[in-house]
């Protein structure tokens, strides 16, 4: 299992707030995705392809706080081999999972759980080629 944190997210109240302040506090670039109810976050230079094009940071995304993902902050995304097999196991070790397995377009998967501490966090599967 990788366990590395890949990727991070913000949820929000009002979305055109969020990205304003981010936007123009962190100078971070901003891709509304609608048809996802999404918002692609860029915090550094980025290829569309490969991600991250320096060493130290990651991307991340925003989306609209709801009761489906519970929890104020933000979220980490931590890679993993199966998701399937990251949901038994985090399950095995008292947390809870949050809503199923879901297909991110043709780049691969995203789940969330909950940690024993209430924690919210998410979970990424590259699909394979």
């Amino acid at each position: 299992m990788s366990g590395k944190v890949v990727h991070f997210e913000v949820p929000f109240d009002d979305g055109a707030r969020a990205r304003e302040f981010y936007g123009s506090v962190f100078g971070w670039q901003l891709m509304e995705m609608p048809e996802m109810q999404y918002t692609i976050v860029s915090t550094g230079p980025t290829d569309q392809e490969t991600g991250p094009t320096e060493p130290g940071f990651i991307n991340g995304g925003m989306f609209q706080r709801s009761d489906d993902f519970p929890g104020k902050g933000p979220n980490i995304v931590i890679d993993v081999p199966s998701i399937d097999d990251a949901l038994k196991q985090v399950a095995d070790a008292g947390g809870q999972p949050i809503g199923e397995k879901t297909p991110v377009g043709d780049m691969g998967f995203a789940a969330y759980f909950t940690d024993p501490e209430g924690n919210l966090i998410g979970l990424w599967e590259t699909k394979q080629a």
